[in-house]
């Protein structure tokens, strides 16, 4: 994926002549693509205007024929959103999710697509073995698809060959099988233990092993091509590192890579790792570690190259309910003293702000702001305990660790109070606006990115994924929940909002969508409140790169008029 044309496109990257084809050019972008293992096919997710429902299509590496579209990659697969999808030499595995659940068809050699797997629930694919004969599925069967359970059936039928489910409020995802043809060995992430750590489970012998990896933090994995060994990319205060596990001996190699973020990791066949790697202060790359130790960079973007950014220190501030680690810059050269400061709160809820390349962030440190990033309760990387702490009382949970956030900002100097600005898209919308509401002496001024602002008429028009993401969160739906999806909603609190605020909302944004966002503008325009209000033709944010330099633009100044400056 590269935004090299000014729009997030899928490029084919010719290894052997160094050459890159632009694939698709779409006038919202795309954003989901793979490769066939054998190198010969590219797969692209075909969606209407970034609304994220759509089908998946298939074309040649080398490229089509003149004139020749991309082809529908599983014919006779309806449309839906986007549920996983693995490819095998012969086999093709694709996951949809419609407003009826979740369907999972099999295409054999390209043909008519069979159904595998079909429930009301939230799932998806997981994997596929090498030998394409197993295919781990994802599911919420027991009713929380935030803690889903896998199950391994036969790609030859559908029956069934294993299940697994650690119980109420443990999740599991499987992450890869075995790389060798033959081998029912599948790689699953666990939380038995209150994080994020590996096993390795033989799916036709029912039996598993949990892999003792002593460090601190969470884990996530991959195999080495041989399957003797498996990539860990651990994850501890919003940074990563990379290590090889040994198998047989369990013993355990840091692997020297720089600080900082990695975003995905492989071993290819000679034993290079590869990875695509950033930090605060350097744009992202795919860098290689060799086998006889040097490294350097394989990939990066093309022409004029990014400028070092603003490096990231860190803060760990008592909260209500345990330490709460923020991410801060101040710009260069900026005065001494306190300084207007806003308050990035991440979406999800469940990532996590880290130690990461952000041209946004950077706009706003250039234009004088200090940026204090909050990876409160909610976020990943911290523990189950952490993640799952907002279930119950999502959003006024978190706000009570940016609350302290915000106070530790205060006191020590580096936020002026009477200039802090709050500021987040899709779940840090959500905060943005309720932070607005229920905390109206903290915040000078809001700028609210695609947010749920209205939570009853979001969940009426959202995808059915996050219908079931709702419900796993707030304990049950609106009708089994009213109060407390009240006590929730933005809407709630819209009269308490005084200072003055910015929405901005995707035409065809499934994930929240554009009514609800006009009930709330509504309630502002009906008792007079400052509001500003940038629509745009596009889903839950833009790939265009125009669109969203435009977008950033607009928030700054907006800010900026906000506080006088």
């Amino acid at each position: 994926m590269s935004n090299a044309s000014g729009v997030w496109e899928v490029y084919a990257w010719d290894r052997f002549t160094d050459t890159h084809r632009q694939l698709t050019d779409r006038p919202n972008g795309t954003s989901h693509a793979t490769v066939s293992p054998d190198g010969e096919r590219v797969w692209w997710f075909d969606d209407t205007d970034g609304d994220e429902f759509g089908i998946w299509r298939s074309e040649s590496f080398a490229g089509p024929p003149a004139g020749a579209a991309a082809a529908h990659a599983v014919p006779g697969a309806r449309p839906g959103y986007p549920a996983g999808v693995e490819l095998g030499r012969s086999l093709a595995v694709v996951g949809a999710s419609t407003d009826d659940g979740t369907t999972i068809w099999i295409s054999r050699n390209g043909g008519t697509a069979e159904v595998v797997y079909q429930n009301e629930h939230d799932g998806g694919v997981g994997a596929l073995s090498r030998d394409e004969r197993l295919v781990a599925i994802s599911h919420s069967e027991h009713g929380d698809s935030r803690h889903p359970a896998l199950r391994v059936v036969s790609s030859v039928d559908g029956s069934t060959v294993a299940d697994r489910w650690d119980g109420p409020g443990k999740g599991l995802e499987a992450l890869a099988f075995s790389p060798v043809a033959g081998d029912p060995r599948l790689l699953v992430l666990h939380e038995r233990r209150g994080r994020e750590e590996l096993l390795i489970w033989d799916v036709e012998a029912d039996t598993e092993t949990e892999l003792s990896i002593d460090l601190p933090g969470e884990l996530v994995a991959d195999w080495y091509p041989d399957g003797s060994a498996l990539l860990v990319v651990h994850t501890f205060q919003a940074r990563n590192t990379l290590h090889r596990f040994d198998l047989s001996t369990g013993k355990l190699t840091t692997l020297d890579v720089p600080k900082g973020t990695i975003g995905s990791a492989a071993v290819r066949p000679d034993g290079t790792v590869e990875y695509s790697w950033s930090s605060g202060e350097r744009p992202p790359v795919v860098r290689a570690l060799y086998p006889d130790g040097t490294g350097g960079v394989v990939l990066a973007p093309p022409g004029a190259k990014a400028p070092p950014a603003y490096p990231l220190a860190d803060a760990f501030v008592p909260g209500p309910a345990g330490e709460v680690h923020a991410l801060h810059a101040r710009p260069d050269g900026a005065p001494g003293g306190p300084l207007p400061t806003v308050f990035l709160l991440h979406g999800g809820p469940h990532h996590a702000d880290e130690d990461r390349y952000s041209a946004y962030r950077a706009v706003w440190l250039d234009a004088g702001f200090a940026v204090v990033h909050v990876n409160y309760r909610g976020s990943t990387g911290y523990g189950s305990a952490w993640r799952d702490a907002i279930e119950g009382r999502p959003g006024l949970t978190e706000l009570a660790d940016t609350a302290a956030v915000h106070d530790w900002a205060v006191s020590t100097g580096l936020a002026d109070p009477r200039a802090c600005v709050v500021a987040g898209s899709s779940w840090g919308g959500y905060l943005t606006l309720l932070a607005l509401g229920t905390q109206p002496e903290r915040w000078a001024a809001g700028v609210a990115g695609v947010p749920v602002a209205d939570y009853l008429a979001a969940y009426a028009d959202e995808m059915e994924p996050l219908r079931a993401f709702d419900r796993a969160l707030f304990g049950g739906s609106p009708d089994e929940k009213p109060e407390l999806y009240r006590e929730c909603s933005p809407l709630t609190y819209v009269d308490r909002v005084r200072a003055p605020v910015l929405l901005l909302a995707g035409e065809n944004d499934p994930r929240c969508p554009i009514r609800q966002i006009e009930n709330y503008l509504d309630r502002l325009a009906e008792r007079g409140a400052r509001y500003e209000v940038y629509r745009y033709d596009a889903g839950h944010g833009s790939l265009v790169v125009a669109e969203t330099i435009t977008q950033a633009a607009v928030e700054v100044a907006f800010a900026r008029r906000a506080l006088g400056r």
